[in-house]
Order: C-alpha cells, then sequence, then structure tokens
C-alpha cells in the first residue's frame, strides 16, 4: 500500500481519486508525462529561438515579428506545462515537496518568468531601434543567455526529480 505522509493540504492532493490514478493505472501517469514534454518542446523551443535571435542567430529576421509568431506557441507550451504538471505532482505531492530538485525547478521557473517579464517591460520596449539587422542591446543578450540557462536548469530539475 501507498503511504502517504506531510503536510495535510498535500495529504489531501496525493490522497485524491485522481492522484491515486495517476499512480495505478498503467498509461496515465506516462501519457500525462508525454504531454508535459510536448509543453516543454513548445515553450522552451519557441524561447530558445527567440533567444538565439537577440544573440545574433539570423539578423535578417525582424525580433518584434519573431516575438509575435513565438509568444503563442511559449504560451500555448507554459498552459500545457502548468496543467501537466499539477497532475503530475498530485501523484506525489509529499514526495515532490521535500525533494531538493523540486524546490531548485520551481525556483527557475519563476526567475525564468521574472527573466521574461524584465525583457519584456524594459529592453524590449525600444525593439525599433534594434529590430532587424542590429545586435541587441547589451540587456537584451544577457536577457536571451539568462532565459537559455534558466530552462535548461529546469529542464534538469525536472529530470532530477526521478532520482533525487
Amino acid at each position: 500500500m501507498y503511504e502517504i505522509a506531510g503536510p495535510a493540504l498535500l495529504v489531501w492532493i496525493e490522497s485524491s481519486s485522481f492522484a491515486q490514478a495517476m499512480r495505478e493505472w498503467l498509461w496515465l501517469y506516462p501519457a500525462i508525462e508525454i504531454a508535459h514534454i510536448t509543453g516543454i518542446v513548445l515553450l522552451v523551443g519557441a524561447a530558445a529561438m527567440f533567444d538565439l535571435r537577440l544573440l545574433g542567430v539570423s539578423r535578417a529576421l525582424p525580433v518584434s515579428q519573431l516575438a509575435h509568431h513565438l509568444l503563442p506557441w511559449s504560451v500555448a507550451g507554459f498552459a500545457l506545462l502548468v496543467v501537466t504538471g499539477l497532475m503530475m505532482f498530485s501523484a506525489h505531492a509529499t514526495e515532490f515537496w521535500n525533494n531538493p530538485a523540486f524546490l531548485i525547478k520551481m525556483t527557475l521557473i519563476v526567475l525564468a518568468g521574472l527573466n521574461a517579464i524584465a525583457f519584456h517591460v524594459g529592453v524590449y520596449r525600444s525593439v525599433s531601434g534594434w529590430n532587424t539587422g542590429a545586435r541587441a542591446p547589451v540587456v537584451g543578450r544577457v536577457a536571451a543567455l539568462a532565459s537559455l540557462a534558466l530552462w535548461l536548469g529546469v529542464i534538469s530539475g525536472g529530470r532530477l526529480l526521478a532520482y533525487l
């Protein structure tokens, strides 16, 4: 029998019929995990393409048009990640809550979000001056490097959940 112990809210989540199904139905957890990986591809793939453009790859592509094209994919990927992440969390809430990889992953997600917000409310407002052909400002390039590193850390933290 699966024993659940920890903070009351986490025990309640992990004791739910859905969480039990996540643990017991043969294909449910793997199917949700595949959907989670699809969300990673959408979010991180779009972010990486945008970050690479900020770092100087394909300067002929206008930054504003690339942002307009990739942002909906990032949002869709993030939404899928939130839903599937919560589903997977429900199956092992007490275990994940005490896992250092989970804390690192969640911290890096918050930092990646703050980095994106800072970029969009900051240096991106001047995109018309460096939209096509020009190098992104140093602040934009730093944000791009931070984004790549943070998302790599998020993915690594998620993968390490199974091993720590």
